[in-house]
Parts: structure tokens; C-alpha cells; sequence
């Protein structure tokens, strides 16, 4: 019955008298870069486009129109390609005066991460070459995957808490794809109408734990160790998600500076592989890998993240993840 309802309003918003405003940043110039971010504002949680600095609430702008868009971003990316062509056509239609006063400025919200709750986070290990050539490790001939709990997820500006239990704690920069479509056993040729957009993750790990243990789950599973944002870019505004560059900074010194275009399986590949071992579906999250650099194999001697320390991680296109890392308050317990 949604969809349906969503059928109408795109109809009948493609139909509608308004005249198109040549200003309108859907439409204008170097503004056409949409991206959709998930933030907080008064107290309420909302979703909409990220235009330069600005973001155009959608549930604003709907309101006003007397139009019907989804209650939240991950209900957005659940109803895949019909939902986002409304948000668009909505945008695209609306009156110069009813954006207006459907946009905030950046600095006025709190951004929260893009996705709070994917049905999956996947990974992938030793997806770059430099970075398998910096520990000693072979180039892998299949896909190296693990999973990630959603407890994990934080957004951007959170904490990344340095728990007690770690004394090497890592980064790594990586380029996450949001799935927008279900599917199983999908082909190459068909795996880009399964994207909805892609953002930006660091893949926080706990190194002692993670090479004590053999294995990678525990030493990347902790609470905040999956930062992601700070917004989604659309599919269709990253024509080629194989060569885009990708940095790390922590406290303002660069640690990684690679490009998508060094990873062993490329985006597509890795969606093709793995939908041939699990379903993939509407919102989840696929890491795909990080490139050298990440402080386990600094020469000539590690450097580890440490409480107060900010890192930064950043994607062309798509744009900067910040957090902090905070010690553990081991106080703060629920019960």
C-alpha cells in the first residue's frame, strides 16, 4: 500500500503546474551534488538533502506540500529506487519559498550516522594491496569477510571509546556500500541498481585482541567501533566507485592516502561475491576494505590511537567523518 502511495505522489508531483525554478540546487550548476544526511534538531530526528551547507528538511518540505515521503531515512532506503526518485521529484517541484523554509543550516543540527540500524555490516580483510604488502600478508584470491555487530555504529562528532580491556587501538579509513535493492545472486552487470548511495566508515579495531585471538570478530566488535557518515551520496552522483582518493588523519597528521582504485576486488565484484553466499538486503552496510597506512605497520614503530586523539577519515564525494577518542567510563554501566 506504500509503495503504491509513493507511485501517486511521483505521478502526480511529475504532473503537477509548478514551473521550474532555474536556481533550485537540484537543478543548478555545481550544486547537483545531492547527498542525504540523517541528523537531530530541536530534540527530533529527521532526514534530508545536504546541498553545499545547507540540508532541506524533506519532512518539512513534504508538510508543506501536503506530499508523502517515508518517515525516516532507513524506511526511505527500505522502499529502494521508487522512494528516492519521490524525494527527488519533490525537490525538483517545490517552490523556490517552500525549500526556504524547509532549510536549515548545517551548523544548527546534530548529524547522526546515515544508517543506525543495517540488517547487516560486512567486511572485508586484505582488500588492498598495499595494505596486505605492509603486514607480510598474501594478496587473497577470494573475499576475506567478517561481520560487525550494529551496537557498533556511531556517527559523526561521537566518542570512539578506548576500552579498557585494549592497548592498541587502530583506524582504518573505507569506502561503505549502502545497499538499496534485495537480491541474491546478483551479476555484475546488475549489482549497481542494488546500490543506494555510499558513505564513509572507519573500521575501528583493537589490535592485541585481533591478533591474539587469530581472528577478527572480537577485536572489531566493540561499541563505537564502527563510525559511518557523514551523509549518503547517491549512487548515480559517483559514477565510478573504483577510483575515488581516501585519507586519514590523526590530529592533523596524514596516515592514509590511497584511492579505491588500489582494492583487490573492485565494488562490484565484491557485491557480486557476496550476494552469491548471503541475501543482501535494503540497508546493509558493506566495508570494503583499507589501504596502507593504519598504525599497526608504521615504521619505525606503531602509532596507536590514544584517548583525546581525533580522527579524521575522508572520501572524495562523498566527504569527512570526524570522531574522537575517549577513555572508558567504566561507571556508566546498564543494567
Amino acid at each position: 500500500m506504500i509503495k503504491c502511495s509513493l507511485y501517486t505522489v511521483s505521478m502526480s508531483l511529475i504532473a503537477s503546474n509548478y514551473k521550474w525554478n532555474f536556481q533550485n540546487p537540484i537543478t543548478s550548476g555545481r550544486s547537483r551534488k545531492l547527498k542525504l544526511v540523517r541528523y537531530l534538531h530541536s530534540g527530533i530526528e529527521s532526514y534530508g538533502f545536504l546541498i553545499n551547507e545547507e540540508i532541506v528538511c524533506l519532512s518539512t518540505l513534504s508538510k508543506a506540500l501536503k506530499q508523502s515521503l517515508p518517515a525516516s531515512l532507513m524506511e526511505l532506503i527500505s522502499y529502494e529506487a521508487e522512494s528516492i526518485a519521490v524525494a527527488e521529484e519533490l525537490m525538483r517541484t517545490s517552490p523556490e519559498d517552500a525549500r526556504r523554509k524547509a532549510t536549515l543550516k548545517i551548523g544548527e543540527v546534530t548529524l547522526l550516522a546515515p544508517v543506525p540500524s543495517p540488517p547487516k555490516i560486512i567486511c572485508l580483510g586484505l582488500n588492498y594491496r598495499d595494505h596486505a604488502e605492509e603486514q607480510g600478508a598474501k594478496i587473497p584470491k577470494n573475499l576475506i569477510i567478517f561481520m560487525k555487530p550494529r551496537t557498533a555504529i556511531i556517527g559523526p562528532n561521537e566518542a570512539i571509546v578506548y576500552p579498557s580491556l585494549v592497548k592498541k587501538l587502530d583506524y582504518e579509513v573505507e569506502l561503505a556500500v549502502i545497499i538499496g535493492r534485495r537480491g541474491k545472486n546478483i551479476p555484475v552487470s546488475n549489482v549497481e541498481k542494488h546500490i543506494f548511495g555510499y558513505t564513509v566508515f572507519n573500521d575501528i579495531s583493537a589490535r592485541d585482541i585481533q591478533f591474539g585471538d587469530k581472528q577478527w570478530t572480537r577485536g572489531k566488535s566493540f561499541d563505537t567501533f564502527a563510525p559511518i557518515g557523514p551523509c549518503i551520496t547517491l549512487t548515480k552522483q559517483i559514477p565510478d566507485p573504483n577510483n575515488l582518493w581516501m585519507r586519514t588523519r590523526v590530529n592533523g597528521e596524514l596516515r592514509q592516502n590511497s584511492s579505491t582504485r588500489n582494492m583487490v576486488f573492485n565494488v562490484y565484484e565484491i557485491i557480486h561475491q557476496l550476494s552469491r553466499v548471503m541475501t543482501l538486503e535494503p540497508g546493509d552496510i558493506i566495508a570494503t576494505g583499507t589501504p596502507a597506512g593504519v598504525a599497526a605497520f608504521m615504521k619505525p614503530h606503531p602509532k596507536y590511537l590514544l584517548p583525546g586523539d581525533t580522527v579524521e577519515v575522508e572520501i572524495e564525494k562523498i566527504g569527512t567523518l570526524r570522531n574522537v577518542v575517549v577513555k572508558e567510563n567504566q561507571n556508566l554501566v546498564n543494567t
